[in-house]
């Protein structure tokens, strides 16, 4: 068995909310300074730096995990993990079929930058990335697992579009097997007020700025080695399923 520091939850310059220092490579390095082994990109609703971010971060020596952080409909964020890459930009162009199309205003919301992996800018994401999906909360789950890929409640320990600061509670169903608090601190308080127990309870950054990248982390006991990460990603999102 061997530890393994993470971070599930960081955005590149692509979210809107994003600074445009968070190009793929600048957060591969951040995370190596940091001493992170396993971070997840998690734009909205999008991968498109994934593959670019995914080869910076073999570059640094970091196992990397395509994800994105999705938008319900009732403007849930859900944090959606894949085993592998092309799971990943496979699961993206589905999700296309219900993003809601708004222009985005880059004088109020920035850029939405594309990289490729020497951080060039190669694109632009034309519509606004934040605005809620017509996917329920209901939907995700079963959305997600059709591309191998694992989901679950974003920093649930926050107002904004948390799941129980929108719906007051965890709901019953669909059954999340994981949750994410920002603040770990925390676990006692939601595990008395929400039962939390044998839930897997992860932290991510959610890191906007590269000085945030690693603030909130956690570690993981894996046995899969870290010279294959393709094996220590599946081992992982199979942990977090609950398999």
């Amino acid at each position: 068995m061997r530890e393994y520091k993470y971070d599930l939850h960081i955005h590149s310059a692509l979210s809107p909310c994003g600074d445009n220092d968070n190009t793929p490579g600048n957060i591969a390095g951040m995370a190596h300074i940091s001493e992170l082994d396993i971070v997840a990109l998690t734009d909205h609703n999008t991968c498109k730096n994934c593959p670019a971010f995914f080869e910076a971060a073999e570059s640094f020596g970091i196992i990397p995990i395509a994800g994105m952080e999705l938008t319900t409909s009732e403007d849930i964020h859900v944090v959606c993990l894949f085993e592998e890459l092309s799971y990943a930009l496979d699961f993206e162009r589905e999700l296309s079929r219900f993003r809601v199309l708004i222009k985005n205003r880059t004088d109020i919301f920035g850029e939405q930058l594309i990289f490729d992996s020497e951080d060039n800018v190669v694109g632009y994401e034309e519509h606004l990335l934040t605005n809620a999906t017509t996917l329920s909360v209901e939907d995700v789950p079963k959305l997600v697992s059709r591309f191998g890929g694992v989901c679950y409640p974003a920093h649930i320990d926050k107002d904004a579009n948390g799941i129980i600061a929108v719906l007051g509670t965890l709901p019953e169903t669909p059954i999340f097997t994981a949750v994410e608090l920002h603040d770990l601190k925390r676990l006692d308080e939601y595990n008395e007020k929400y039962s939390l127990r044998g839930k897997f309870v992860l932290t991510g950054s959610d890191a906007h700025y590269l000085e945030n990248v690693g603030d909130c982390f956690g570690t993981v006991m894996l046995e899969a080695d870290k010279s294959d990460p393709s094996s220590v990603r599946r081992e992982f999102l199979r942990r977090i399923g609950g398999l």
